[in-house]
């Protein structure tokens, strides 16, 4: 069993747990004083640029350790990208002088552990810098002594990571009033498709209890006729460039208006959220604890309000995530580094760790046996049992 393909979603999945629970009155994005929906994170922070209004030929600063979804927005907005390193706390190591260039600079919250920026703020009022907290990892916390958020004068989210949403993202603030725009309207296809497709994945994972029977079968009927390739074992892809980069990162709906129904799910209750999420860090930490060969990346990160994964660094990475990948697992690492990001920044960690940690997937609608599955696995590749002699 160790051995077949996880068959678990990789993101939240609407379902009648998804009604039930208390409703959470967390810190967070979503309670910061100025929000605004968009299509998902990468336009939030498309759209906080847009609200700097910088001059043409302005930098800025990201992290050497990203998601390339946070590098596309400053090209798509025509600024430039330069990059900052990390150290082993993941906070930013910043140039002493940035240069006139540099207007602004993106940090992200990793792994949904929420962290004080208070340094940063200090370094971007000093340097007349504008900071984009990147929650896309982070939606609740209490960072320091502010709400995860509220150390930017922008904070972007990305909701799908952390609700049962078929997309979603926000901008919001606690320091600027947010100028209008007016996106691009969906219509009437756009959001019934989006329905359907909501409720063919809650049956295809039988979340709705009661009715994944017959919406199965309408399913099948609505796909009939569909080709539907056989499994393959997945292999990791080769670096990729900028181009393909740019592609896989679909800013083609950053100017849409997000949809009607992702804004009414984000107003469900977020109790079994934070609770389930919680847990499963726990459960990750338990069942890796005394593992030869690795190590959860924060020792004493305790348990987040709202973790995104659980980062576990790995002495051999290759050989773990090869067969991990190919397994569909609930297992991802930021190994795509946009083409010309430095990987000699003094201190940087950033670099080793786009190789050696792997992010655990914790949200909610993950199923306990195959939890338990991917912690016996992770064992068993990373710390193989001892041959008798």
């Amino acid at each position: 069993m160790l051995d077949a393909p996880f068959t678990q979603p990789k993101s939240p999945v609407f379902g009648w747990a998804s009604l039930g629970g208390a409703t959470a009155h967390a810190p967070g994005v979503q309670q910061l004083p100025q929000r605004r929906l968009t299509t998902s994170g990468r336009a939030a922070i498309l759209q906080a640029l847009r609200q700097m209004k910088l001059p043409t030929g302005s930098a800025v600063l990201l992290p050497s350790y990203h998601c390339p979804t946070m590098v596309a927005p400053v090209l798509v907005a025509g600024l430039e990208p330069r990059y900052y390193g990390l150290d082993a706390q993941g906070l930013p190591l910043l140039p002493e002088s940035p240069g006139a260039e540099v207007r602004a600079v993106l940090v992200p919250q990793l792994f949904g552990i929420a962290r004080s920026l208070a340094p940063v703020r200090a370094w971007c009022d000093r340097h007349g810098v504008s900071l984009i907290e990147d929650c896309a990892h982070c939606l609740f916390g209490q960072a320091g002594e502010r709400p995860v958020g509220a150390w930017g004068d922008w904070a972007t989210a990305s909701l799908t990571k952390f609700m049962p949403v078929p997309e979603a993202g926000l901008l919001a603030s606690a320091a600027h009033s947010l100028q209008a725009w007016q996106p691009a309207g969906r219509g009437a296809l756009a959001e019934c498709k989006a329905a359907l497709d909501t409720l063919e994945l809650a049956s295809r994972f039988r979340r709705l209890r009661g009715l994944n029977t017959v919406l199965n079968a309408l399913f099948a009927l609505k796909n009939r006729g569909r080709s539907v390739s056989a499994p393959r074992a997945r292999t990791a892809p080769p670096a990729p460039s900028a181009e393909q980069l740019m592609r896989g990162c679909d800013m083609a709906r950053v100017d849409s208006a997000p949809l009607r129904l992702s804004a009414a799910l984000v107003e469900l209750p977020q109790g079994r959220l934070l609770q389930r999420r919680q847990a499963l860090f726990r459960r990750y930490g338990q069942g890796l604890q005394g593992l030869q060969g690795a190590r959860p990346l924060f020792a004493d990160a305790g348990t987040p309000l709202a973790p995104y994964v659980f980062p576990l660094w790995v002495d051999e990475p290759e050989p773990v995530y090869r067969a991990l990948h190919a397994l569909n697992a609930p297992v991802f690492r930021w190994d795509q580094l946009w083409p010309g990001t430095p990987a000699d920044l003094p201190g940087d960690q950033g670099p080793l760790w786009s190789r050696h940690v792997l992010q655990l997937l914790c949200h909610q609608d993950l199923d306990d046996a195959e939890v338990e599955r991917l912690i016996a696995l992770l064992r068993r590749l990373i710390q193989p049992p001892r041959e008798n002699p």
